[in-house]
């Protein structure tokens, strides 16, 4: 097959999800690795996918059942400190929650040693024909093993063309199998993709037995990092977080991308606090030729109630959910809806918050295929502070969570729209003013503060950025 010369890579992503076998998967994977860079450029924000006609075909999204129950070997539990309203009485001895197994630029070890500028840019190939070259299994070499998933195994390496650490994602194939979806997804996308919030694809190597995308290394990733300082992170870092994700998110919305897979697993954290989206394999784009668009996406405690409703028709919206459950669990230090069970747990969850819908609050709510009245109690909506108390103590918190935790998805945020929020007001302009690759650390005066068990004794009703926080004790 031949290269991709355009910006788009339509011809290749017919050919992954329309072709099952692995020949026409394999041509699909040459062209991705013989394509130039591309860079769509797209100015509408809003996408609207509508809902298709489902196939079962191997590799293809699979639509969930109504009230599907979660298999106990995939339950997950939290270890933080648990929220005071919660009248599901978890038990004291859950375990730590479990990290997403295909993600390819994080250190398990968090080790220190080499640590690198999050900052890298590809290189020229050296003209020797005896140099290493892009493109080349043996111009990396591994490290060691950072972890390992049901189809692909993850490694710290380090190129041998520029001497950076890399992230090598080694995607085992089989001649049956042929190149998981998953991966043609995520390498489609990243290559197009280039912003200072988004995990970098440096290069794609591909062989008889393997694939390997090589990502830029992180060490870290906000699910650890929240782990490592339990009971809520500082708010000024908070913000700044949550700054890099919505600025990330605005990037690919507005080139009708979706992540739909947004968890703190996936949100790699660099050791400058650089924030960068990962993990794209169950990201799409509205130009992707497919006959299905499933709902058996997201992480269950960070699924919104309309796909949890099943319903097959958003936008936008979806990816905004996550980022309210994101903020809210960074401030307070613990899942905002951890559900336990069963979809329908989940649900009883969002609702004993925000409310249980009808008609008048979310026009059409009756129509989704999974809403049955009966089914579920009724509660009315509170105040956010009531389930998160952590949120009245940060100046404007409570208003943005409760404007991207809207039940009714059109009522949600966008991410460009939050960017302006009066929750960042106090943070300096130029911010606002970056180029697509420029770091939010290299604005004077932008940077991490330690986090501490008492870090929200720091933040006073009259702070503003910078100040009040260079005068506390760490």
């Amino acid at each position: 097959m031949r290269a991709v010369q355009s910006k788009f890579l339509e011809p290749y992503l017919e050919c992954a999800w329309l072709e099952q076998d692995w020949q026409g998967r394999a041509a699909c994977v040459a062209g991705l690795c013989a394509s130039h860079a591309w860079s769509p450029q797209r100015q509408e924000p809003e996408i609207c996918v509508t809902k298709m006609s489902t196939r079962n075909c191997q590799g293809m999204d699979s639509v969930i059942k109504p009230l599907d129950t979660i298999p106990e070997d995939k339950k997950v539990r939290v270890q933080r400190t648990q929220s005071s309203f919660d009248p599901f009485e978890k038990p004291t001895n859950q375990v730590k929650r479990v990290h997403s197994e295909n993600n390819a630029c994080i250190n398990f070890k968090t080790s220190s040693a080499g640590k690198e500028s999050p900052k890298v840019r590809r290189h020229s190939s050296p003209s020797s024909p005896t140099s290493p070259k892009f493109g080349k299994a043996d111009s990396y070499e591994k490290l060691e093993k950072l972890g390992e998933g049901s189809y692909a195994t993850v490694y710290k390496g380090k190129s041998k063309v520029n001497g950076k650490l890399v992230a090598l994602k080694v995607i085992r194939l089989q001649e049956e199998e042929g190149t998981p979806f998953t991966a043609i997804r995520e390498a489609s996308l990243l290559k197009g993709l280039k912003h200072a919030n988004i995990v970098l694809l440096h290069d794609i190597i591909h062989t008889k037995e393997t694939l390997t995308l090589v990502f830029e290394y992180v060490h870290t990733d906000l699910c650890q990092y929240m782990d490592k300082h339990p009971g809520g992170l500082h708010p000024e870092n908070v913000k700044l977080f949550l700054f890099q994700l919505l600025r990330g998110l605005s990037y690919i919305h507005q080139r009708y991308i979706l992540h739909r897979d947004l968890k703190p697993q996936n949100l790699l954290i660099s050791d400058t606090g650089e924030l960068k989206l990962a993990d794209f394999g169950l990201a799409r784009a509205k130009s992707v030729p497919s006959h299905t668009y499933s709902n058996e996406v997201v992480t269950l405690w960070y699924r919104p109630p309309d796909v949890l409703l099943g319903s097959t028709e958003y936008s936008t919206c979806l990816d905004m959910w996550g980022v309210g459950c994101i903020f809210v669990e960074m401030i307070q230090g613990v899942a905002a809806f951890p559900g336990m069970k069963d979809i329908q747990d989940q649900l009883e969850r969002i609702f004993l918050v925000l409310g249980t819908p009808n008609e008048d609050t979310w026009p059409g709510v009756h129509s989704l295929p999974h809403f049955k009245p009966e089914r579920f109690t009724q509660y009315s909506p509170k105040n956010l502070r009531q389930a998160w108390n952590k949120l009245s103590y940060v100046n404007h918190a409570e208003d943005l969570a409760s404007k991207l935790l809207q039940c009714f998805p059109k009522n949600r945020l966008s991410a460009q729209a939050a960017l302006s929020h009066e929750y960042f007001s106090d943070l300096p302009p130029r911010l606002w003013e970056l180029t697509d690759m420029s770091s939010i650390f290299t604005v004077p005066n932008v940077r991490l503060q330690a986090e501490t068990g008492e870090s929200m004794r720091v933040f006073g009703k009259n702070n503003s950025y910078g100040k009040g926080v260079s005068n506390s004790k760490h």
